[in-house]
């Protein structure tokens, strides 16, 4: 590193204070990329999600004799990230002394003081006006299209038709730049922890289609301001976390310690207490030693000859909180072999052309589409059937356990690599190799197969005999027997 300084100083040239001062702080800068090289991307760019985004629209339809009419939308963009209740509340800084006069399918939060205005009141005079959606059931003279949801956006993967909200709004007072153009809100924000947004800017207009599907028209003028979102500033601890078994090993890998929070402490009240004068707020988040909200169990139940099946259970901790229109996704080589999944609908995210090893799932509307508080009912599961790759299939070094999970678009908790269950086999060969000081001795020998198999007499018998003699034959916790079809 200080040969880097000395390189950043010659190429600045001199012997300044200011010299030094800028080679110090360049030799800083290069410091932390290579010690945190994560830390620049991590969290603002999703490799699942390379172009998800909240897409703000601002469409300008109409000049009035004060100001303007506008249609706002707001898409949601994201594949697997929804926005739930209490939903979205859009705020922005007008750069005048703009009010709204009138809006439709939302309303500001606050009026704000209109006391200068005499007769009929704007609707909002706030410099910051804070709009909100309309909740359902708004008489139809109040609504507009995709309006009236509470806020509530759904992913473009789950919920294609209602992953959009709009309104439409009357601005009085509008300021004129000095070409006379209608200057743009600015400073936007979603009101969403994890969202942060762009400025406005300009874009092509909006062009619409008349009902008989004839004749275009097309907005005065159009803004757009992108959103993106980022779990760093959303949240400082993670909200879920993975546990792992299989069929072939009784050891059940539990989710990492303190993976969200620690029982005892001070984080462990980040998600999980409600506000209370008291000195003990009760805890709305069932104690664990993982003290996540989430947990994500993946057993590998069991292996046929040219599948394997996979038994996944979601489970709400949280006391007091149900979460709608929850997604998993999860990140697994073999995902591009499912043949059949259970109970959860699914679908590919297709982000590099046909490498489809990232899948997302979500509940089947009106049958398990919402993951209950905690308790008997706070859990949902399916289970997976996936056709084996004969090139890569293995239960050697955790292969058959997923790489990556994420639960309602939050990064789960991931117990190591190296804490995987392994097969009783290599663990007794890993044993015996370390107890004898590495001489690698080979199990004890096994009957042959055939010697084994001549002494089940007939099918019938196959079929009484096969737990107390095949499993003396094969070795079932690496290559599980498959039964014989009898006639």
């Amino acid at each position: 590193m200080a040969l880097r300084a000395r390189g950043i100083h010659s190429i600045i040239g001199g012997e300044g204070e200011s010299s030094k001062k800028t080679a110090r702080q360049c030799s800083i800068i290069l410091l932390l990329l290579l010690v945190c090289p994560r830390a620049v991307n991590s969290y603002s760019y999703d490799p699942f999600d390379p172009n998800g985004n909240i897409t703000i629209k601002w469409d300008l339809m109409q000049l009035t004799d004060s100001g303007y009419v506008a249609m706002v939308d707001i898409n949601n963009y994201q594949l697997f990230r929804h926005v739930e209740r209490p939903g979205w509340k859009l705020k922005w800084e007008w750069p005048g002394d703009e009010v709204i006069w009138d809006i439709r399918g939302a309303e500001a939060s606050e009026q704000g003081n209109c006391s200068k205005y005499k007769g009929q009141l704007p609707h909002c005079c706030l410099k910051w006006p804070v709009v909100v959606d309309l909740l359902p059931g708004t008489p139809y003279n109040y609504q507009v299209r995709n309006c009236c949801k509470a806020g509530v956006l759904s992913s473009i993967t789950q919920g294609p038709s209602s992953s959009a909200a709009s309104f439409q709004i009357d601005v009085g007072n509008i300021r004129y730049g000095k070409k006379h153009e209608v200057l743009r809100p600015r400073n936007f924000a979603l009101g969403l922890h994890g969202y942060t947004c762009g400025e406005a800017i300009d874009s092509d207009p909006t062009k619409f289609l008349s009902g008989d599907k004839r004749r275009k028209t097309q907005a005065l003028h159009t803004w757009k301001v992108t959103c993106s979102y980022s779990q760093f500033i959303a949240s400082a601890s993670p909200s879920c976390c993975v546990s792992l078994s299989t069929f072939y090993s009784s050891t059940i890998v539990e989710c990492p310690h303190c993976s969200c929070g620690c029982p005892d402490g001070p984080s462990a009240v980040k998600f999980l207490q409600f506000p209370n004068d008291g000195d003990s707020p009760p805890p709305f988040v069932r104690c664990t030693q993982h003290m996540c909200p989430i947990q994500i169990h993946w057993h590998v139940k069991v292996s046929y000859r040219e599948y394997w099946r996979v038994k996944v259970t979601v489970t709400n901790y949280n006391l007091v909180h149900n979460y709608s229109e929850w997604n998993l996704v999860v990140n697994h080589p073999n995902l591009e072999r499912l043949t059949q999944v259970f109970s959860f609908e699914h679908e590919y995210l297709r982000n590099y052309g046909p490498i489809n090893d990232t899948a997302m799932f979500w509940g089947i509307p009106y049958y398990n589409d919402v993951l209950l508080q905690y308790g008997e009912s706070g859990n949902v599961q399916t289970e997976m059937l996936l056709r084996k790759d004969p090139a890569a299939f293995t239960f050697k070094a955790g292969w058959t356990f997923p790489r990556r999970i994420m639960f309602n678009g939050e990064d789960c908790v991931m117990p190591p690599r190296t804490s995987t269950p392994a097969p009783q086999l290599l663990l007794w060969r890993r044993r015996r190799h370390h107890n004898q000081g590495g001489s690698g001795l080979s199990p004890p020998p096994r009957p042959p197969l055939a010697r084994c198999l001549r002494n089940l007499l007939s099918c019938s018998q196959l079929r009484d005999n096969l737990r107390r003699t095949a499993y003396k034959c094969l070795d079932f916790s690496i290559m599980p027997f498959n039964p014989v079809t009898c006639p």
